[in-house]
């Protein structure tokens, strides 16, 4: 009886024994495979990502930063009198958390309900650059820390300057809300057109 190419019975013997045994070999070395190697009961060694040891090296070297400044706040009270800056510190979280937090949340509810969908991102970037920008120049627009026998210590008008950014700011997101209006149009002008 004459087979054809792979119709041998014994070929395929063969080449079923072989198949079976490059399986068990790769079960007998997993890693090879592809697969991870199984543990013993004991073995509680887990494997590292590859961003582990950078995130502790990190964390370490925030905590021996803040440890520092504990320390050169602790060692040298003439100068950084504890006890007046707990008192803004406190002072600002309750600011944070009592007058800052609640008048943002409000802003953005109302910003939810007043502002279309396509406007509303742009408008919240704007108030929250605006808000920021405020709030870290206050020093300076609102002339803390001045002295007033030295013009050279606040030399600039910074509430002129605050409101030149402001402006900048808003007419900003006033463009780039006109052209989401048009996008907008021409989006539902088409579809208009494809209904007719």
């Amino acid at each position: 009886m004459t087979y054809g190419r792979g119709d041998d019975p014994a070929e395929q013997t063969s080449a079923e024994q072989t198949s079976a045994e490059q399986t068990s070999a790769k079960q007998a070395r997993p890693e090879e495979a592809g697969a991870e190697r199984p543990r013993a009961a004991g073995d509680a060694r887990r494997p590292t990502r590859p961003g582990t040891v950078l995130r502790i090296a990190l964390a370490l070297a925030g905590l021996a930063g803040i440890g520092w400044g504990v320390a050169g706040f602790t060692a040298h009270t003439n100068e950084t009198r504890p006890a007046n800056s707990l008192g803004w510190l406190a002072g600002g979280v309750i600011l944070h958390d009592g007058l800052l937090v609640p008048a943002v949340t409000l802003i953005g509810l109302v910003l939810a309900r007043v502002v279309p969908p396509p406007y509303r991102a742009v408008a919240q970037g704007a108030l929250i650059v605006s808000g920021s920008v405020a709030l870290a120049s206050l020093p300076l627009w609102r002339g803390y820390g001045g002295a007033p026998g030295n013009p050279s210590v606040d030399p600039l008008p910074y509430g002129r300057n605050l409101l030149i950014v402001l402006a900048a700011v808003w007419a900003g997101a006033g463009l780039i809300m006109m052209v989401r209006a048009v996008r907008v149009r021409h989006h539902r002008d088409g579809r208009s057109r494809r209904a007719k």
